[in-house]
């Protein structure tokens, strides 16, 4: 009893001490039983990654690098070779058998000294070309050249304070992957700058016969007619391709294609190095093995080019391909449908080595070529 009264009224005190303390300062006692979930022996933390709601920080980076293009076309009236017709506009009175046809696209400013990327077929044919600027500039465009193969063109302003697009850095750049999250920004109907957002879908896209050289981006985000030439960025901004196209602008919904920003740049670094794009040549015609043979002759996977024609004095001819050899691998890389392998080998320098797994007459041989130039189309 004696023990009692010794210890207490200390312990009271205390007990009064700790309540006072966890009804005014709570901020002392630990909450880690609320915070964490104890299974066994392990502490399981919530996760703390912030969900993100907003591209409003990559729009800001980009979108002042994307512009509006309008063209204006003179195309004859549909009429004008009718010899009916042509007794009421005055006979070979060309300016009044002419008019004027407006069109619109997009393009992107990937250089400060005035060069905008955008496609081919947007200024095809144009006599006029004017690019509104995201501050709301105006500038007439001239065309440093273009790429039919690829769709792409390179046009010039001269402005100054022209804000080039973001791109990722060579230590920082990764291949565009499958889920990606992407933006595309352009001038879709004319309706004036818009964004529209979704994924990659596919990489690698080709065989379409939009392009002679197709590898192309596919995404969900909407791409519409305007919003040809406009950029596709990634969540941070950065450039990852020039959109281009869509399979069919009444009947698809959610696939659009892209072509990747490495290859754009190129033709835009080549056409103003050298006024037009410079690509590795072997100089064949195949066609694609059928399947069926490629599986008798136990290819790993059951495909392979055959070579159908070989013109001579190409880096082919040169290096002593013949017509009918079958080709299952190049640079160690194997053949698919052919598509592939026109890009592989388009995208290599000029003087270049291209080794190939051949097989001639059941006979496998190594062959080595040096890639040439590719003539103009």
């Amino acid at each position: 009893m004696r023990l009692l009264r010794y210890f207490g009224w200390p312990i009271l005190f205390g007990l009064i001490i700790a309540a006072s303390v966890s009804a005014f300062f709570p901020q002392f006692i630990d909450d880690s039983h609320s915070s964490a979930q104890h299974i066994g022996s392990k502490i399981l933390t919530p996760p703390t990654t912030r969900l993100v709601t907003s591209y409003a920080s990559a729009v800001r980076r980009a979108a002042p690098s994307v512009v509006n293009i309008y063209t204006r076309t003179r195309a004859n009236h549909p009429l004008a070779d009718d010899p009916v017709f042509q007794r009421f506009i005055g006979g070979s009175n060309i300016p009044e058998r002419q008019r004027m046809e407006s069109s619109l696209g997009s393009g992107v400013i990937v250089d400060a000294r005035g060069f905008i990327l955008t496609n081919h077929h947007v200024v095809a044919g144009a006599e006029e070309i004017v690019a509104l600027l995201y501050d709301g500039r105006e500038a007439r465009a001239t065309i440093v050249g273009t790429d039919r193969d690829s769709d792409l063109a390179v046009l010039k302003i001269d402005l100054d304070q022209l804000s080039a697009i973001p791109r990722a850095s060579e230590d920082d750049r990764t291949n565009t992957e499958i889920g990606d999250i992407v933006l595309a920004i352009g001038n879709p109907f004319g309706i004036g700058q818009s964004i529209s957002q979704g994924i990659i879908s596919a990489t690698g896209r080709n065989g379409l016969n939009l392009n002679r050289y197709e590898n192309f981006l596919q995404t969900d985000a909407a791409i519409n007619p305007g919003n040809s030439g406009g950029a596709l960025i990634d969540v941070y901004g950065n450039l990852v391709g020039i959109n281009s196209a869509t399979l069919n602008e009444t009947s698809f919904v959610g696939i659009s294609f892209a072509i990747p920003a490495d290859m754009a740049i190129k033709v835009l670094e080549d056409i103003i190095t050298h006024g037009r794009v410079i690509r590795g040549w072997l100089g064949v015609q195949v066609q694609q093995l059928a399947p069926a043979v490629a599986a008798q002759l136990e290819l790993t996977p059951p495909s392979a080019l055959v070579i159908t024609a070989v013109p001579i004095h190409g880096p082919a001819y040169n290096s002593g391909l013949q017509p009918g050899d079958i080709i299952t691998h190049i640079n160690g890389q194997a053949v698919s449908d052919g598509s592939s392998e026109i890009n592989l080998i388009a995208n290599l320098a000029p003087g270049d080595p291209i080794e190939l797994r051949v097989i001639r007459k059941d006979i496998w041989l190594t062959i080595k070529a040096i890639a040439g130039i590719r003539p103009a189309s």
